[in-house]
């Protein structure tokens, strides 16, 4: 199963620009695909806000960022979990890898 990570942010948040220093990389190294969602490019936006807004109808409850971890973009969505806020990069990496860990297990 090819997963993803949905990186929901906005370009006037410092903690949202000092984690994509490492959010992108933590990601691939954990073999999961990266999509980069900025609330202000609206394209990209209108493409995965099903998503986001299925979470948090009035977004009161995101964080900033909000990673969603999620699989068959294109066809069927299912979400995994979320990773909320920001972090240090070994925090998040630990984060991330506890939502695979919890997804592989009950995969077998």
């Amino acid at each position: 199963m090819a997963l993803s990570v949905i990186k929901f942010s906005s370009e006037d948040c410092g903690i949202c620009h000092k984690m994509s220093f490492y959010d992108k990389k933590v990601a691939s190294e954990l073999n999961l695909e990266f999509i980069d969602v900025k609330m202000q490019d609206t394209a990209t936006y209108r493409k995965y806000r099903h998503i986001l807004l299925g979470l948090y109808p009035d977004k009161s409850q995101m964080g900033w960022p909000t990673y969603v971890i999620c699989d068959h973009l294109e066809d069927e969505l299912k979400i995994f979990g979320e990773v909320k806020g920001g972090h240090a990069k070994g925090e998040f990496r630990s984060r991330l890898q506890a939502l695979l860990d919890g997804i592989e297990a009950t995969q077998n």
